[in-house]
C-alpha cells in the first residue's frame, strides 16, 4: 500500500513538470502583417491577394469557342508568392460566359452538366439569343476566402477579318478600336494612324482597326465586342507597337501588321516608315565632290540622310559601294582605304530588303521597297603599281601569267578545254573561264586548276563584286546560271546571254540575252524585259548588245541599234478598294532612249558619261548623262541625255576598219577610253571625254601599233591608269600603251609574247593563237 501511495505521489508531481518543459520548446514566432498590432490581424505568409491574368485587357472568345483561364497567382501581404493548393473560379454571368469552377475552362456559352452520358464540362453551347448589349461579364477565382480581381471576357460572332485603317468618324454606326475604352483599357493618347501617310523615324501613331464577324458590312462590325486587340509586326525593326496598340516608327520600310484576337490571327494592314528622300555623302572638314586619298589611307566619308518630313534618319543599313572595289574598296560604315592607286566612285545605299524594305506587293506604296542613292565621292589615289597579267585565248588550251614585277613570263598552264571567256574574281583570287564543256576555275595564288563543273558549260559573263556569285551562259541549253562561287546554280533563266554587269553592291546584275533585258535582283527575282520589234540582227532592230550600269547605280544602258536605259526605280500605280490601297509595279521601266546604233558600251566613274561605239556606223558615241534625284518618284524616273544641256556627240572611228567591235574601255579616272575591235587598222582608238555639260566633242587620238599588229581585239587597263595591256591579231602579241600621267599621250612602249600554243579546230592560222582574253590584278611595285 505504501508502495502505492509513493507511486500516485510521483506521477501527480512529474506530469506537470512535463508538460512545463515541452512548452519550453523552439517554434517559428508569428508575424503580423502590421506589427503594431499586436497579437491580431494578417499573417505574413497566409494567402491575402489573388491576380488573375490578363489583368487589364481580359478574355475574347467566339461564340461557342472554348477557353482556359490562367493559373492565379496567390501571395501574401508582402507580396511574396504564397502556395494554393486549389482556386475556385466563377463568372458573374454564366449565360454569357460559363467556366468550370475547379479547373478555370471557360465555355463562351453554357458548359453541358449532369447529362450522366459524357462528362460534365466537355460540350460549350453557345448562347441561343447574343446580342451585343450582353455579350462581356467578368470571372474571378477564389481560395481561402480571398477572392482575385474581376477579369473580363468578350463573346462575340466568329471573326472573319480585322482591318487596319483610319479611325471612325461615327462610333455608333461605324465602330473601330479607338471606340472601345474598356477594351483598351482606356490608354489610348497617340494620334490614330490611318495607312495613308508614313510616319518619321521615332514618330508615333495609335493603331486603329476595325474587326468584323461577316462580309466586312458596317452590320457585321464587331470591333467593341471582340475585346482587345493584339497588334505585331510582320518585320523586325521597322516599328515597334506596345501593348495599347502604340505604334513607334524606327527604320524606314513598311510591313504588314497583324492583329490577334480571339486565339485567332489575321493580317490587318500596313505600316510604313518613312523612307529616305535625300542621302547626301559627304567628305568631313570640305564640300568638295573629288578628292586624292594617298594609298592605305583612311578617310571617312559621312551619309546624312532626310525623309520627306526633314527628319534625319539614324541608324540605316546603308551599303557604301565602289565602282573599283579591288583597289579602292568601301567599307562598311564609310570607310574609304585604297589598297592600290587608281581611281573610284564612292555612293551609299539604302537597297531594300536591307534597308527600306516593304512587302512584295506594296513595293512603292509611300516610296517604301524602293532604293534610294546618294550622290558619288571621286576618290584618286596617286602613284603607280606593278600588274599580274593572265593572258589566254579563245584558240588555245593554255594560260599564261605575267608578273610585271619581274617582267618574265610564268609557266604556261595547261587547261582541260579551249576557254570562250575569262573573268576574274574582285578579290583577285580566283579566274573562272568557260567552255562549251565546263566551267574551269583556276586560283590566281597557285596558278592550278582548283575546280571543274561540267554542269554549267558555257560562257563566264560576269563575277558578282562581293566574290559570291557568278554568271555563265549555256548557249546550247540556252539557258542562264547564276551559280555560287563555290558551285551549286542559285538560280537560272532561259536566254542565250551575250554579256551582264553587276551592280557594285552585288544585289542587282544586267545581262543581255538575244531580243531579251533580264534583270536579276535578290529583292524582287527575275525581271524579263522583251524591246519592242526585236530583230534578230545584232546589228540592227532592239536586239540589246552589252550593257553598261551607270554611276551611281540607279540604272543600265544597253547597246544596240537605239541605245536606251531601264531604271530601278519600278513604275508604280496605285489603286484603292474598300480603303485598302494596292500597288501594280512595273520594274525596270525605260528611262532613257537614243536613236543611235552602238555594239559595246561603257559608263565612266564620274557618272557623267556613257560611252559606245558601233561597227556598223564607224562612230564613237558619247552621252553625256544627268542622272535623277536618287531617291525613286512614284512614277518612271527618267534620265536625261541629249538637248543642249547634256549634249549627245558622235566621233567618227577613222583609220579602222572595224569588222566588230570586241570593247570600250574607259579609265578607272575618267581621263580616257579605248576601243577595241576586230578588223584591220592597225591603230588603237584613244578618246579623252568630252566636258561635260558643253557641246564640244571629246578628242579622239589613234595610237599607231608597233610592227604587224593589224587591230587591237582584246584589252584591259592597269589599275593604276597608266598602261592598257592590248592584246593584237596580226602578230599575236600584246602591246603595252602607256602615258606617264593622267591626261598625257598614250604611246605604244612595248610588246610580249606570250605563245599561246594553237589548238586544233579553233579557227586560227600558224602555231600561235591571238591573246584576245585577259584579265590582270595589281601588285605592289616592289
Amino acid at each position: 500500500m505504501r508502495r502505492f501511495v509513493t507511486l500516485l505521489v510521483l506521477l501527480l508531481v512529474s506530469v506537470p513538470f512535463g508538460i512545463s518543459m515541452s512548452g519550453c520548446g523552439k517554434k517559428n514566432p508569428v508575424v503580423f502583417c502590421n506589427a503594431s498590432s499586436g497579437d491580431g490581424g494578417v499573417v505574413v505568409g497566409q494567402l491575402n491577394s489573388i491576380v488573375l491574368q490578363p489583368l487589364t485587357y481580359g478574355i475574347s472568345l467566339n461564340y461557342g469557342q472554348i477557353g482556359q483561364l490562367t493559373t492565379p497567382q496567390g501571395t501574401d501581404c508582402k507580396g511574396t508568392a504564397v502556395s494554393v493548393s486549389a482556386f475556385t473560379y466563377g463568372s458573374r454571368n454564366v449565360s454569357i460566359v460559363d467556366v468550370n469552377p475547379a479547373n478555370g475552362a471557360l465555355c463562351a456559352g453554357t458548359w453541358n452538366r449532369s447529362l450522366n452520358v459524357i462528362p460534365d464540362f466537355t460540350v460549350c453551347t453557345p448562347p441561343t439569343n447574343p446580342n451585343a448589349s450582353n455579350s462581356m461579364t467578368y470571372l474571378t477565382a477564389e481560395a481561402n476566402g480571398v477572392t482575385s480581381n474581376p477579369i473580363p471576357v468578350f463573346t462575340h460572332p466568329v471573326v472573319t477579318s480585322i482591318v487596319l485603317g483610319a479611325p471612325t468618324a461615327d462610333c455608333t454606326t461605324d465602330p473601330t478600336s479607338n471606340c472601345c475604352p474598356l477594351a483598351s483599357a482606356n490608354t489610348i493618347t497617340a494620334t490614330p494612324y490611318n495607312g495613308t501617310a508614313c510616319l518619321s523615324q521615332g514618330s508615333t501613331g495609335q493603331l486603329v482597326a476595325r474587326v468584323f464577324a461577316g462580309a466586312g458590312t458596317a452590320s457585321s462590325n464587331i470591333s467593341c465586342q471582340a475585346g482587345h486587340l493584339t497588334f505585331a509586326a510582320q518585320t523586325a525593326g521597322i516599328v515597334a507597337i506596345d501593348q495599347n496598340g502604340v505604334a513607334t516608327a524606327q527604320q524606314p520600310g513598311s510591313t504588314v501588321i497583324t492583329a490577334s484576337v480571339s486565339n485567332a490571327g489575321s493580317s490587318a494592314g500596313f505600316f510604313s516608315t518613312c523612307p529616305p528622300t535625300s542621302i547626301k555623302l559627304n567628305v568631313p572638314n570640305t564640300t568638295a565632290t573629288n578628292i586624292t586619298v594617298n594609298q592605305n589611307f583612311a578617310q571617312p566619308l559621312v551619309a546624312t540622310v532626310l525623309d520627306q518630313n526633314n527628319t534625319v534618319l539614324t541608324g540605316l543599313a546603308l551599303e557604301y559601294v565602289s565602282t573599283t572595289p579591288t583597289t579602292i574598296p568601301a567599307a562598311a560604315g564609310g570607310i574609304i582605304t585604297p589598297s592600290f592607286p587608281g581611281g573610284a566612285s564612292i555612293t551609299a545605299i539604302c537597297q531594300p530588303p536591307t534597308c527600306n524594305p516593304s512587302p512584295f506587293n506594296q513595293i512603292g506604296f509611300l516610296g517604301n521597297g524602293k532604293p534610294a542613292t546618294s550622290n558619288p565621292i571621286g576618290i584618286t589615289t596617286p602613284g603607280a603599281n606593278s600588274t599580274l597579267l593572265y593572258l589566254a585565248s579563245t584558240q588555245s588550251r593554255y594560260l599564261v601569267p605575267v608578273d610585271f614585277t619581274t617582267t618574265t613570263l610564268g609557266a604556261p598552264v595547261q587547261l582541260p578545254y579551249v576557254p570562250n571567256s575569262m573573268v576574274i574574281s574582285v578579290d583577285g583570287t580566283s579566274i573562272y573561264m568557260g567552255s562549251s564543256t565546263e566551267l574551269m576555275v583556276v586560283s590566281a595564288t597557285t596558278d592550278g586548276v582548283t575546280r571543274e563543273d561540267v554542269s554549267v558549260p558555257g560562257t563566264v559573263l560576269a563575277v558578282s563584286p562581293d566574290n559570291a556569285t557568278v554568271v555563265i551562259a549555256d548557249p546550247i541549253k540556252k539557258l542562264i546560271y547564276l551559280e555560287a562561287a563555290a558551285g551549286g546554280v542559285i538560280t537560272q533563266f532561259g536566254g542565250i546571254g551575250t554579256h551582264a554587269q553587276w551592280t557594285p553592291d552585288s544585289q542587282t546584275v544586267y545581262i543581255t540575252a538575244g531580243d531579251q533585258l533580264l534583270v536579276y535582283s535578290t529583292f524582287t527575282g527575275w525581271n524579263n524585259i522583251t524591246p519592242t520589234s526585236p530583230s534578230p540582227n545584232p546589228t540592227a532592230g532592239n536586239t540589246p548588245l552589252d550593257v553598261a550600269v551607270t554611276v551611281p547605280s540607279v540604272g543600265a544602258y544597253f547597246a544596240g541599234a537605239t541605245t536606251r536605259a531601264v531604271t530601278y526605280c519600278p513604275s508604280s500605280t496605285l489603286s484603292t478598294t474598300n480603303g485598302q490601297t494596292t500597288v501594280a509595279n512595273v520594274f525596270n521601266p525605260q528611262a532613257d532612249q537614243v536613236t543611235t546604233a552602238t555594239d559595246r558600251i561603257a559608263a565612266t566613274n564620274d557618272g557623267r558619261h556613257i560611252i559606245g561605239a558601233a561597227a556598223s556606223t564607224g562612230l564613237l558615241s558619247d552621252l553625256q548623262v544627268t542622272l535623277p534625284a536618287q531617291q525613286c518618284p512614284l512614277a518612271t524616273q527618267q534620265f536625261s541625255t541629249g538637248g543642249t544641256s547634256t549634249p549627245f556627240t558622235t566621233t567618227a572611228l577613222t583609220g579602222i576598219v572595224p569588222v566588230t567591235i570586241t570593247g570600250v574601255f574607259p579609265t578607272s579616272d575618267s581621263t580616257a577610253a579605248v576601243v577595241t575591235y576586230t578588223g584591220t587598222g592597225g591603230v588603237l582608238p584613244a578618246y579623252a571625254p568630252a566636258v561635260a555639260g558643253t557641246a564640244t566633242p571629246g578628242a579622239l587620238t589613234n595610237i599607231k601599233l608597233s610592227g604587224t599588229a593589224t587591230a587591237p581585239v582584246a584589252g584591259v587597263w592597269s589599275t593604276d591608269n597608266f598602261t592598257f595591256y592590248a592584246g593584237t591579231s596580226g602578230d599575236n602579241l600584246v602591246h603595252l600603251i602607256t602615258r606617264p600621267a593622267a591626261g598625257s599621250t598614250l604611246t605604244d612602249s612595248k610588246t610580249i609574247a606570250p605563245n599561246l600554243p594553237l589548238a586544233p579546230n579553233t579557227g586560227g592560222t600558224g602555231t600561235i593563237a591571238i591573246p584576245n582574253l585577259m584579265v590582270q590584278k595589281p601588285r605592289k611595285t616592289t
